[in-house]
């Protein structure tokens, strides 16, 4: 590994790592997410705070943040640093050493990666995660389905990329266990309703 896939990575990190969700909810006065709901300091936990435009921004900023670093990384040190920059995002995002590497689930941080990578992917994991959303309204199932959506989209489209974005749909996948065994529950809540 060069340096300049290194300090890609370490950049990747650095982003990534930044809780948007717990500053925004701590700027608006609405405490520490992480004693919230599930914990978690993503925008679907943000949601219920009660405050939509605060789950939305957090998202936007989650997804932004990856993307930034990686088109950052890449001018300052070449296109081939991508796959690291991005893969640097997905684990600052979930393993942030700010919050001794408990963080987010990921699911807003792979579309940031894909949007600059593979756009084509990125297009399709938008379409499925807000189609399914909408119609499930079950917030885990939509994010896995777009997900899983990434690396089999980058194989169809004979991408390189293809063993980094299933490396990194695994690691999403793994931080929803909880969710997959409430799932097989029955448990899982939806959007819109008190947690179960």
């Amino acid at each position: 590994m060069t340096r300049e896939m290194l300090l890609a990575l370490a950049l990747g990190y650095l982003f990534g790592s930044v809780p948007f969700g717990l500053l925004l909810t701590r700027i608006s006065g609405k405490g520490d997410i992480r004693d919230i709901g599930s914990g978690n300091i993503g925008a679907t936990n943000v949601l219920r705070t009660g405050s939509k435009p605060l789950a939305a921004l957090t998202l936007l900023l989650d997804c932004l943040k990856a993307t930034a670093a990686i088109l950052l990384a890449q001018r300052l040190f070449g296109d081939e640093t991508g796959a690291f920059t991005a893969t640097g995002a997905l684990l600052g995002h979930v393993y942030p050493v700010w919050l001794k590497f408990r963080g987010g689930k990921g699911v807003a941080t792979l579309l940031g990666v894909l949007i600059p990578l593979l756009p084509v992917a990125a297009g399709l994991y938008a379409t499925i995660w807000i189609l399914l959303l909408l119609a499930l309204r079950i917030s885990s199932v939509a994010g896995m389905t777009a997900v899983v959506s990434a690396p089999i989209t980058a194989l169809i489209l004979h991408s390189s990329l293809v063993p980094m974005l299933l490396g990194l749909a695994l690691l999403v996948l793994w931080k929803h266990r909880e969710n997959i065994a409430r799932l097989l529950a029955g448990k899982e809540p939806r959007i819109g309703r008190a947690k179960a």
